[in-house]
């Protein structure tokens, strides 16, 4: 199949290009949006108050991100650009300006990462860790690593000549490779040789002893040519490396979803060459031969004279280096299961609990499902499956309740884009086990994360139910701040069993009680509570609205803000990532404020607040968790949910420290200025880091009252605008 039918363009392109007219100007650009998100990552790389290795693993991230957008985003404007789609962006762009200034913006990137590689090359020297270059090898070392190259190397290396019978050979994505020009000592006959990277030798070598000395693999390989090649001489060389346009866009005639997947995944693997980087000194006519070979004519093509694939500077971090790394941190299990003896059912039957991640372990999530798998009076247990991760206690504790006799629903998303292959296998092993697995549909992804535990209690049924902000996922748990909420009140308990149904069976829910769901009404609930807020203030009333998100991107909602800001209503938007919305405008956005906040851990707890005739925080203000950020994809093609928090000790402790602390952060945030730039906020009066005080504050899960005097989490305040 073509993968750019213009059937099959990439859908959050097609469908999140459908601007108001006239509205070009009320937007930024989605793309160099999130490039300036990258931007900020990269600028942590340099942030003096990191220690050294996580300054090195900031800039890692920042290469693994661009690496992703290319292979996503940059994939399916090219696609569009190739079929000639003239569909502008909600900035008014086409394409083909879309791929010009991203050209320009990355360039920029690239360069930035290569200078902080350098910075950070001769501060780790300082701290005793080098990178070696082949001039800095000497006799001893260049002994060890011959042996070490003959050992180690040689056997799993396949180089290929480059002739009519040996033909330039597929190369897979992130596929890094060494081209060879060279000449036999005996006759000077030339011949040229590729030479594919196996991935399955490490970027780095570690030389052995106590100071720690590193060699990349590229250097060590060019230094024992003689052995790679011996009788020939090395008249020319290079390196390159290339990404590949990776996404997987569903048919609307797949029969079987599985099928389809298991196919696409294989394809995704000889995607189109989307992005070609060689190394600056590469001869012209090596260069030329790789182009040609690789089909980038239409690819984005890059020369670097510094590190290719910045992405893999993440294996010196590994280095044994406490003192270059940030101080280990323990999450705290919650004290309101504790203090119930570890029993989940009774700690949730007296109170609805919240638990904020990382700092609270995410162990509770799996304590909540082994307890329901061994309870014999646990009847049902459902859950969504977006993100699971590949050593999953989520997936054993389902698995151990379909082999007790429960009845286990799994809803595994296979959409999950680069864990599709994951959540296949998890699927066969679940399935295997007796549990029911439902893909969900095959437009949408379902990307609500919820659980229900459907449990005999006298002589009837309670439901408990989690909703959580983040995957199911025990490694990202441990980075990515997210909201857990647990609650056995009936209403959420029959709002997730229709959400469920829904996807299981396509039957339509009735009557929602509590929750907000996408594609159905979450847009429209979101943008009545604004209206709501707009009303506040023609009345006389105070408002406000805080949110907090990973991006802003959806045109509708942007417009009503807007709208609630020149009406008066005071905004404030923590937005991690992508932000189209352009504040602080006048006569636009006047009242709205956005910052970005960018530091140890991750923010992704999506967060809405409204201040329900009352200036925030204030205890009768409108507290909603969400799974879905606000952007078009989440609600009209995903399934989510938002869910009112009306428990008092939970709202405040969302509310008045989760946001609070959000919004008075001043060590790791950007604030975006109308222009789109961002400019990192200088503390202008006592400084303050959000991760650090939920670090080394007590447990914010539900205890309440329960807290002695001196344990109370310190009440917060944010300054009146």
């Amino acid at each position: 199949m073509d993968e750019y039918n213009p059937e099959h363009i990439t859908a959050d392109f097609a469908r999140e290009s459908e601007p108001a007219p006239g509205s070009e100007n009320r937007y930024f650009n989605r793309e160099l949006s999130w490039l300036a998100f990258n931007e900020r990552v990269l600028e942590e790389a340099r942030n003096p108050a990191h220690p050294l290795l996580e300054r090195l693993r900031f800039l890692s991230i920042s290469g693994n991100n661009l690496d992703e957008f290319f292979m996503v985003r940059v994939a399916g404007l090219k696609g569009q650009q190739l079929q000639g789609v003239e569909m502008r962006s909600a900035d008014g762009l086409t394409p083909s300006q879309q791929l010009t200034a991203i050209g320009e913006r990355v360039n920029s990137l690239m360069e930035e990462q290569q200078r902080a590689w350098t910075e950070l090359c001769a501060q780790l020297g300082r701290a005793e860790i080098h990178v070696l270059t082949n001039r800095d090898i000497d006799g001893e070392i260049d002994a060890w690593l011959r042996a070490h190259f003959r050992e180690h190397i040689f056997p799993v290396l396949t180089p290929q000549a480059l002739d009519p019978a040996h033909p330039f050979p597929f190369i897979p994505n992130k596929g890094f490779s060494l081209i060879f020009d060279l000449k036999r000592l005996d006759d000077d006959e030339p011949i040229r040789e590729l030479l594919m990277l196996p991935t399955t030798l490490p970027r780095f070598v570690r030389i052995p002893g106590a100071i720690a000395r590193y060699i990349a693999i590229e250097t060590i390989i060019r230094r024992f040519t003689d052995l790679l090649f011996p009788g020939y001489e090395v008249m020319g060389q290079g390196a390159f490396r290339i990404i590949r346009d990776s996404d997987i866009e569903v048919e609307e005639e797949a029969e079987d979803l599985v099928r389809y997947f298991r196919s696409a995944i294989k394809r995704r693997r000889r995607g189109r060459v989307i992005r070609l980087k060689l190394e600056a000194d590469i001869p012209d006519e090596l260069e030329n031969l790789i182009r040609r070979e690789m089909g980038a004519d239409d690819a984005i093509v890059a020369e670097s004279s510094g590190f290719l694939g910045v992405a893999d500077l993440e294996a010196l971090v590994e280095e044994d280096r406490p003192d270059l790394k940030f101080p280990p941190f323990s999450p705290r299990f919650p004290e309101r299961i504790r203090e119930h003896g570890g029993d989940c059912f009774a700690a949730i039957r007296a109170k609805d609990i919240v638990v904020h991640h990382p700092y609270e372990s995410f162990d509770v999530v799996i304590a909540l499902l082994k307890q329901a798998a061994e309870d014999p009076d646990v009847v049902a247990i459902k859950q969504t499956l977006y993100r699971a991760g590949k050593q999953s206690a989520i997936i054993r504790a389902l698995i151990d309740a379909a082999e007790a006799g429960k009845s286990v629903t799994a809803i595994v998303e296979l959409k999950a884009r680069f864990d599709e292959e994951q959540n296949l296998l998890w699927a066969n092993a679940l399935e295997r086990a007796g549990v029911q697995v439902v893909y969900g549909f095959i437009e949408w992804k379902t990307h609500a994360k919820v659980t229900m535990v459907v449990r005999r209690e006298g002589a009837g049924f309670r439901t408990y139910c989690h909703f959580g902000t983040g995957n199911y996922h025990p490694v990202t748990a441990r980075i990515y701040t997210d909201i857990s909420f647990f609650t056995a009140d009936p209403r959420a308990g029959r709002d997730a069993a229709q959400l469920f149904n829904y996807i299981t069976g396509y039957v339509q829910p009735q009557n929602m009680e509590l929750v907000s769901m996408s594609p159905r009404s979450m847009r429209n609930d979101l943008i009545a509570l604004i209206e709501a807020e707009i009303a506040n203030v023609a009345k006389g009333k105070q408002a406000g609205i805080w949110a907090k998100m990973n991006s802003v991107v959806d045109p509708k909602l942007i417009d009503k803000l807007y709208e609630a800001s020149e009406a008066g209503v005071p905004i404030e938007l923590v937005v991690r990532g992508i932000c189209c919305l352009k504040p602080g405008v006048p006569g636009l956005s006047s009242n709205i404020r956005v910052k970005s906040v960018v530091g140890r851990f991750l923010e992704h707890s999506r967060i809405a607040c409204f201040g329900n005739g009352a200036a925030l925080p204030n205890p009768k203000a409108r507290v909603l968790i969400s799974s879905a950020d606000w952007m078009p994809r989440n609600f009209d093609r995903r399934v989510e949910y938002m869910l009112p928090i009306e428990n008092p000790t939970v709202h405040a402790q969302i509310l008045e420290q989760v946001m609070v602390a959000n919004i008075i952060d001043n060590e790791q945030s950007w604030r975006l200025n109308p222009d789109g730039g961002y400019t990192r906020i200088e503390p202008d009066g006592p400084p303050f880091n959000l991760h650090r005080y939920f670090m080394t504050n007590p447990s914010l899960s539900g205890r309440g009252a329960a807290l002695s005097d001196e344990d109370q989490v310190p009440k917060l305040s944010v300054k009146r605008r």
